[in-house]
């Protein structure tokens, strides 16, 4: 592994694209949603056995399982599309099957297997230095040398991610605000942040360790049942919750993920704009694999331009005239973030 980069940003911002890219380069190992998988749960302070860092990686996520079980998968989830001898109903869905090694493989079970009976042999060490012999491990099993993450939702992570890995690059990948937006509002996962979110603020909680039965029993009978195992998908499909809120999230997380980059040296980040891709996608994917320390081959650049779709981009200019203008508004912090960020 030459060098290691996380792309950070706030999703359904052309990133999944952009796995699909770089898994395309014939020396980039695109780990896909890796730290929405495994989250913070996979780095634990103080050392841990192999055995111990496998567990982690194969457990399943509870709140994956929690959606699938809802009939709320997310379209991200690869595995349940192809599914193997894993199921959430019976063994439940190791944490690496649902949405990393699917995109390496067509066969993600042997990949599973393959990889569990080395890292459960690996001596005691940290969680850094187990992730990256991880990453070292797949580069040499697909005969990669670069290592890109990207996960969305991920700007939250990337303080963490920098602390854990100071010598890794970090890419702010970011979208047209409204355009963003709105697509959050129709993405399952979107909609159930924002759900879980308001079950915070209105238990008066920071984080759900807090919450307390008290807590429940006091939520409205529309939001306690997404706390439970399964639920009815339609409180999260069908509930109406104003697209301004989406305009905030977006706001929040693009200017977390812009003032993040400040705080980096110069030659640890860059930026990549969804509609810059869509419009210079020779120049900034040429741009992009310098970066990451790759060849911008020519024929890896002509089937990316291919991968890009053009259809979304707009989708915002044909909400009503009121809509529009409100949504607008309310994504207008996070555009003055990024061109503060910009000229920083």
């Amino acid at each position: 592994m030459r060098s290691l980069t996380f792309v950070i940003g706030t999703g359904r911002s052309g990133s999944t694209a952009l796995s699909r890219i770089l898994n395309a380069h014939p020396d980039v190992l695109s780990l896909n949603e890796f730290m929405a998988s495994v989250g913070d749960a996979a780095f634990p302070e103080g050392t841990l056995t192999g055995e111990e860092f496998w567990q982690l990686l194969h457990r399943p996520a509870p709140h994956f399982e929690r959606m699938i079980r809802s009939d709320l998968p997310l379209p991200e989830f690869l595995y349940t599309r192809r599914p193997g001898r894993y199921a959430t109903e019976t063994t439940g869905i190791p944490a690496l099957s649902l949405m990393v090694l699917p995109h390496l493989t067509d066969d993600p079970d042997g990949l599973l297997d393959e990889l569990g009976a080395a890292v459960v042999r690996w001596p005691e060490r940290t969680a850094a230095e187990h992730h990256r012999a991880l990453f070292g491990l797949l580069c040499t099993r697909f005969a990669r040398t670069a290592v890109v993450e990207r996960s969305g939702y991920s700007t939250g992570w990337a303080p963490g991610l920098r602390d854990t890995f100071p010598d890794a690059r970090f890419v702010h990948m970011f979208r047209d605000g409204p355009d963003c937006a709105l697509s959050m509002s129709r993405h399952p996962g979107y909609r159930t942040i924002l759900l879980l979110r308001e079950i915070k603020e209105r238990a008066g909680i920071d984080s759900f360790a807090d919450l307390t039965p008290e807590h429940v029993r006091a939520l409205p009978a529309d939001l306690s049942p997404l706390l439970d195992d399964r639920f009815d998908p339609a409180l999260v499909r069908d509930r109406d919750i104003p697209l301004r809120r989406f305009g905030a999230l977006w706001s929040e997380l693009v200017t977390d993920g812009a003032e993040f980059l400040t705080r980096l040296p110069a030659d640890r980040r860059t930026t990549l704009s969804y509609e810059d891709l869509l419009d210079k996608p020779t120049d900034e994917l040429t741009r992009l694999a310098e970066y990451i320390g790759v060849a911008p081959r020519p024929d890896w650049l002509r089937t990316a331009s291919a991968l890009l779709d053009h259809s979304r981009r707009g989708s915002a200019r044909r909400l009503p005239a009121a809509e529009l203008t409100e949504l607008t508004e309310s994504c207008a912090p996070g555009t003055r973030a990024l061109l503060a960020s910009q000229s920083h």
